[in-house]
């Protein structure tokens, strides 16, 4: 069995743990909340058979086998960088945040020191697999489109883009680079900084994003060029009920990653 820390407890937290209660192979014993949120949290873990531990800072004596990052951009500074150094491996679901400068290489730095690994997640997307595999060969362009709906946007720069209530047709609210959407959009571009990890990086992968009131679906599309030749992947991901900005996909991608870990065959 797995014993697995998870830094987070919102609507992907919420949701992993809700598919991982089927798995007798992985055991979430605790959970890392934000200081003054723990009665919130465990509100929210009260229905489960075996709710686990909140707390608010990984114990200096704990050695989980895993810790999974599913709160965000601030908890990878405050909770993995250090989990690393005391050389326990990671799994990084907000991937975006790697778009600020230097972050990579102090996590790569933070492993080494502790003799561990990090796992960044793909999430929402697919074909990271492919994208990697082309980048070895050689890469020439990387378009992503990543399309929403209107309500996604909400509590973003988008606001001062146009007027998300009245939009009536599809609207672009950002062109532009990776690195430059993941910072301005940080919970909706972890795609795009997914995507320029494995292929680009993140100066050079072109990003566009688009608020549409017709959908209600998160429509991810990317092309890449090559050596190799050129594909293109487009996948309509259903938003999680709890948290339109997500995708459920990332959900699974949570729970698929944990479970190559545990099991005996992984693909």
């Amino acid at each position: 069995m797995l014993h697995i820390t998870m830094i987070g407890c919102g609507a992907i937290g919420v949701g992993v743990l809700e598919l991982l209660e089927k798995d007798p192979q992985l055991c979430v014993d605790a959970v890392i909340a934000s200081a003054g949120s723990e009665d919130l949290v465990r509100q929210r873990l009260a229905s489960f058979r075996q709710p686990p531990r909140v707390l608010t800072a990984l114990p200096a004596d704990a050695r989980p086998d895993l810790l999974v990052e599913c709160a965000g951009h601030k908890a990878i500074e405050e909770h993995v960088l250090p989990a690393l150094e005391r050389g326990i491996a990671c799994l990084i679901v907000s991937v975006g945040a790697l778009s600020e400068v230097g972050l990579v290489e102090r996590l790569e730095a933070a492993a080494a020191r502790g003799h561990t690994r990090i796992e960044l997640l793909p999430g929402a997307i697919g074909g990271i697999d492919a994208l990697s595999a082309a980048k070895v060969g050689g890469l020439d362009s990387v378009d992503y489109i990543g399309r929403k709906p209107a309500k996604a946007w909400k509590n973003t720069p988008a606001e001062q883009v146009c007027d998300l209530e009245g939009l009536r047709e599809p609207t672009v609210i950002f062109e532009g680079s990776a690195r430059e959407a993941a910072r301005l959009y940080p919970k909706n571009a972890n795609v795009a900084a997914t995507l320029s990890l494995a292929g680009l990086g993140l100066d050079r992968t072109r990003v566009t994003l688009i608020a549409d009131p017709l959908s209600e679906e998160n429509v991810h599309h990317f092309e890449a060029r090559g050596a190799f030749g050129g594909f293109e992947m487009s996948l309509r991901g259903k938003p999680l009920q709890a948290n339109p900005k997500t995708s459920a996909l990332t959900v699974y991608s949570v729970v698929r990653a944990l479970g190559n870990h545990a099991h005996a065959i992984s693909i």
